[in-house]
């Protein structure tokens, strides 16, 4: 009987991270700075959003809490417009997310071209 030594566990992970990475480099065809861009973009978009949820509740809340000191009506104004600043809060998170822009009632005035949308839909 002939026992087979084991590989140290070590020299195993190293050979499939060498693999892993042959993989990786011959797989992808776009160069590395081009890779970041996108990246770069995408938690740039991230960080837009959070940005844009945080700023209309921080609005409605000084808002809320102006009000109610002015007026006497201590928590009201300030729940109330909680609730508003997080509604538009995610009234623009859903914009950005959406490619709306930021305005409301935005459209897009491109021409369309055989009946498509200019992102490539259909249109309806």
């Amino acid at each position: 009987m002939t026992e087979d030594t084991p590989k140290p566990p070590n020299e195993d992970l190293d050979s499939r991270l060498r693999e892993a990475r042959k993989r990786l480099d011959g797989e992808d065809d776009t160069p590395r700075h081009q890779r970041s861009q996108e990246m770069g973009a995408g938690i740039a978009l991230a960080a837009r959003i959070g940005t844009e949820l945080v700023a209309a509740v921080a609005v409605a809340v000084g808002i809320g809490l102006l009000l109610d000191a002015w007026l006497g009506t201590k928590p009201w104004f300030l729940i109330a417009f909680i609730i508003l600043g997080a509604g538009a809060g995610m009234m623009n998170v859903f914009r950005v997310a959406n490619k709306l822009g930021g305005t409301a009632g935005y459209r897009d005035r491109r021409p369309r071209q055989n009946g498509a949308d200019p992102d490539g839909g259909e249109q309806k």
